[in-house]
């Protein structure tokens, strides 16, 4: 029987019972947030000042067979408490409505535009990821390459993705020729925008990842282990990195939102498609269907990023798994 059947069946152990509740408490919370953000959408409409049709449509001029459309499908005939349970149930189907400035239903629009730009999130993750690791594992305790790793990462950290991502453009693709400037047609237009994307993120956790690799070092169970005769680096590796992740784990929660943000300004950069452009172009024509239903579908994707990271706390601590603080 796998470990997930085990932790929620009837009469498991109280460490199974605690584990159940803070991945249900987690994916609970994960849903109150969608509804809150659904829930603003709907509101930010109400509000508005003017006709919704007006709002609707944006700069256009809409014609009677428009307006009857909008009427139709925002239900404006209805009470306001009618209009906000369908458009919720509306959205929980995928349904995000029309966009009259582009003669075309949101939900698949945005749908198509989705994978690129989780390909990119994705990809400047990794290389957070491996650039975080890399600088902690390399330098912690090495006092010489701590100060030079240190001056690295406070570059990266002042230096916005999108100057950056000028920068890696001049010299990678304008100059060398080895990278693509613009465009999604193979893995290698990938690798400058993840490098602009994802090497600040990876120097703030690479930062805080060193200090607590350094505290868990110098705790007694690192002597205990080196007098078993193990390496230095199965040392880090094995025992060390696992203590000292969680700070980091937890950093990286709270800079998603901000990755995600990054990711619209690197794929306007680096002339990508994705979320961002079709963004940006919703932004200056008025286009709120598009605005609202981006902003939702960014809180789902920050939702679930957030919720598979808090997840890893109790994959790294067992402490939080039998319901310990």
């Amino acid at each position: 029987m796998s470990v997930a059947a085990a932790s929620v069946r009837p009469g498991g152990g109280p460490a199974h019972k605690a584990l159940a509740r803070k991945v249900l408490g987690r994916i609970a919370s994960g849903v109150v947030v969608l509804w809150a953000a659904i829930t603003l959408a709907f509101l930010s409409v109400q509000i508005a000042p003017g006709d919704i049709v007006d709002i609707i449509v944006g700069d256009q001029i809409p014609t009677p067979a428009v307006a009857a459309a909008i009427r139709a499908e925002w239900g404006l005939d209805q009470p306001v408490i009618v209009q906000y349970f369908s458009y919720l149930g509306r959205v929980v189907q995928g349904d995000f409505g029309r966009s009259y400035m582009l003669q075309a239903d949101v939900g698949p629009l945005l749908l198509s535009q989705v994978w690129p730009t989780l390909k990119l999130t994705m990809a400047g993750v990794l290389v957070a990821v491996v650039f975080a690791l890399s600088m902690a594992l390399l330098t912690a305790r090495r006092p010489v390459a701590g100060r030079v790793a240190s001056g690295i990462e406070l570059f990266l950290v002042s230096t916005p993705s999108f100057w950056l991502g000028i920068v890696l453009l001049y010299v990678f693709s304008f100059t060398l020729k080895i990278f693509p400037v613009a465009g999604d047609r193979s893995l290698s237009a990938l690798v400058l925008p993840a490098l602009a994307l994802g090497l600040s993120l990876g120097a703030v956790l690479g930062q805080v990842l060193r200090q607590s690799l350094e505290r868990a070092l110098e705790e007694p169970f690192a002597l205990t282990v080196k007098s078993w005769g193990v390496t230095e680096a199965t040392l880090r590796l094995r025992h060390a990195l696992r203590h000292a992740a969680i700070p980091s784990v937890t950093l990286a929660g709270w800079l998603i939102g901000g990755l995600l943000s990054g990711t619209v300004i690197t794929e306007q950069v680096f002339g990508r498609p994705g979320l961002g452009r079709i963004t940006v172009d919703a932004v200056l024509s008025k286009d709120i269907p598009v605005i609202l239903a981006t902003a939702i579908l960014s809180a789902a994707i920050y939702v679930t990023m957030s919720t598979i990271v808090d997840l890893l706390y109790l994959l790294l601590d067992p402490r939080l798994r039998r319901g310990g603080k």
